[in-house]
């Protein structure tokens, strides 16, 4: 049985030293666009060692019998219905691999999220998402608190982290600007048919999708979304992989409105009591 790093709420290695500064801050006009548009992208976040060091670690977590399998609230070595057009994607490679662990606490992510939560953030999940070369699948459209109901008010944020350069040919994330300000849509489902969610769409919001969005960044390069932003990827079709991680927080106070564990495996928070404990960290105040 692996140590299960949860039980650590701290950095466990030197891989991110660069604590409050005033590289990481946000400026006002860069905090006014994510309210605004529902997005903001193109922002630094790892330096060249620290991507190498969260390849190099990610490598054994996508293979079968690993090391600390048992921790996976959810592992998926290919999410998408078609077994030609491979998704990978798991939830909680923070409680397995250091780097994904430290990454957590990195200044660069929770004193940016501080600002565009307004508050103090508590850890929601992680993720993993990757598309392999030639036959990487699709990530449908969706709002990613249509699968997070469980957690109420919404007071959420995703950061989502480049492990490779992401470009439209190789699957990058696109945004539909602005669709934070619609309501919360059905689930269409996450992996498969892109045009899914036509169905629950008015003809206004399906003429939005005529314009979205590419998040084409440099590997460590990151972007941040609001709970409610409509978003999805497309297929990579080239010669290399498109890896990424994923952080969701939430603003401290967020309650459980369910009597059921929030993530498989978890302690169960009582509904309407703050969500906290082992694995909900409180990441910066």
């Amino acid at each position: 049985m692996s140590e299960d790093l949860s039980i650590h709420h701290r950095l466990l290695s030197d891989l991110f030293t660069d604590q409050w500064c005033e590289q990481w801050e946000l400026s006002d006009a860069q905090v006014r666009f994510y309210h605004e548009q529902g997005y903001l992208a193109d922002v630094e976040l790892l330096t060249p060692v620290q991507l190498e060091t969260l390849r190099e670690q990610l490598a054994p977590l996508m293979t079968s019998g690993h090391a600390g399998a048992e921790l996976w609230h959810e592992y998926h070595s290919n999410e998408s219905p078609d077994p030609s057009q491979v998704l990978f994607h798991a939830l909680g490679a923070w409680r397995i691999a250091p780097g994904f662990h430290d990454l957590l606490w990195h200044a660069g992510f929770t004193q940016r999220a501080r600002q565009l939560l307004g508050g103090p953030v508590r850890f929601w999940h992680d993720q993993l998402f990757c598309k392999p070369a030639h036959h990487g699948g699709v990530v449908a459209w969706h709002q990613d608190y249509s699968y997070w109901t469980r957690t109420q008010p919404m007071q959420h944020l995703t950061c989502w982290i480049g492990l490779d350069d992401s470009t439209i040919d190789n699957g990058c994330l696109h945004y539909i600007p602005g669709s934070h300000q619609w309501d919360l849509l059905p689930i269409t489902g996450l992996a498969g048919d892109m045009n899914a969610i036509r169905q629950v769409l008015t003809d206004e919001q399906w003429d939005r999708f005529q314009r979205p969005v590419a998040m084409q960044l440099k590997a460590g390069q990151c972007s941040f979304h609001h709970p409610l932003m409509v978003h999805g990827s497309f297929a990579n079709h080239t010669a290399g992989p498109r890896r990424a991680v994923v952080l969701n927080a939430m603003r401290d106070g967020a309650c459980s409105v369910t009597d059921e564990p929030l993530l498989q495996g978890a302690t169960v928070v009582p509904s309407g009591q703050p969500v906290s404990g082992q694995l909900f960290p409180l990441l910066c105040t």
